[in-house]
């Protein structure tokens, strides 16, 4: 297969209407469509529409995959339940982005990947991303600081460029995120060094917090969250019921603490460098003392080996001529194999001389079988 394309787009706030899926259609008559979602892939062709497009008017997620490397993944978040500001200040490269459309905003990450051995068809990518937009619309802003470390890792920023706020939690990365690094190939030491500044992050909302929360809340704006949450489709009222705990909570549970100083983009790529290095300086280490744990392993099993080799030294000299007189190609070998131990009992015993007159013997007895002696000659025997 010379070429291959995936696309797969997710509808999350809501489903897609009749006409919607009708139009979509029009679009391609091979994809699978449903109420929320639209995936195709293509080996020859490509796909009759314009992605980010689609993105903008129908869908809330975007990921492409293509053979040759490309990497894509799209957030599409409505503009009410996020910062612009906020979000652009992390994300100021190309690799990662944010830009407004319509009522939305959309981030997008992007990356070119040498071509992996290992086939992937794309297919899992979604399921492992998509609620990485619910937890940027909670304010976890963890996969936009690691999409500013991808532009960091492509060469986009100055060296002396400061890093922006690093967010909480980026040492204790979920599975989502570890996803989103894989996904794009971001550097793993580079991510370290990185969460070397991050504080540690709070613990998910305990339930009877916010049962009293929800409770001391006015009863109008109770009712309207009821009101919301049943007629709406989509997760919006949950995740803004959620910030807005967790930000009173933050507020109630704030103390000053010492900042950490940014770092330059300088300053982490060397310390990611300095850990890249001492991690290979250890797994060197690690396979050199493997090695020799095996080469000790082995020579103790060769010693035993020529241990009981010794007690049977006259009766391997007969099998040796057992074996050269069935003049078979296999039988040769075996004769040889028998007479390496041999000469390697002989060293040991320091009887190199008597073992070397003995092979002689042996070889002028059999001087007229060239194929076994070719063999004693490869042995360097």
């Amino acid at each position: 297969m010379s070429e291959y394309q995936y696309y797969d787009f997710r509808a999350v706030d809501r489903a897609l209407t009749e006409a919607e899926i009708k139009a979509l259609r029009s679009i391609s008559t091979r994809a699978v469509i449903t109420s929320t979602s639209f995936t195709n892939h293509y080996e020859w062709g490509d796909l009759k529409a314009d992605p980010l497009k689609l993105l903008e008017k129908y869908f809330d997620a975007f990921v492409y995959v293509a053979n040759w490397g490309t990497r894509e993944f799209y957030l599409r978040l409505p503009q009410e339940l996020a910062d612009y500001e906020q979000l652009s200040a992390l994300l100021s490269g190309e690799a990662a982005c944010v830009r407004k459309a319509g009522g939305h905003l959309i981030i997008g990450f992007e990356t070119q990947l040498e071509q992996q051995d290992d086939w992937d068809d794309g297919s899992g990518w979604m399921g492992s991303l998509l609620s990485l937009r619910s937890d940027l619309l909670r304010g976890d802003l963890r996969c936009l600081y690691l999409g500013w470390l991808l532009g960091v890792q492509a060469e986009e920023f100055d060296e002396d460029e400061l890093e922006p706020p690093v967010p909480a939690g980026l040492g204790e990365l979920s599975a989502p995120l570890h996803a989103l690094m894989e996904f794009l190939g971001i550097d793993e030491d580079l991510v370290e060094v990185a969460a070397s500044a991050s504080a540690p992050r709070s613990a998910d909302p305990d339930r009877k917090e916010l049962a009293e929360w929800i409770q001391g809340l006015p009863a109008k704006e109770k009712d309207d969250l009821l009101a919301t949450a049943a007629l709406q489709s989509g997760e919006g009222w949950r995740i803004e019921l959620l910030r807005r705990f967790e930000q009173q909570v933050a507020q109630q549970t704030s103390h000053t603490t010492a900042a950490n100083p940014r770092r330059t983009v300088r300053e982490l790529l060397a310390a990611a460098q300095a850990r890249t290095e001492e991690k290979t300086r250890r797994l060197e280490a690690k396979r050199t003392a493997e090695a020799a744990r095996e080469k000790a392993k082995a020579a103790a099993k060769r010693a035993s080996y020529l241990d009981q080799l010794e007690k049977c030294e006259g009766e391997t000299w007969e099998r040796i001529a057992a074996h050269i007189q069935k003049r078979q190609p296999g039988e040769y070998d075996k004769a040889v194999s028998l007479l390496i131990d041999l000469h390697d009992l002989a060293i040991r015993k320091q009887r190199a001389a008597e073992f070397q007159s003995a092979l002689e013997e042996l070889r002028l007895a059999h001087a007229a079988k060239e194929s076994f002696l070719r063999r004693l000659a490869k042995a360097d025997l």
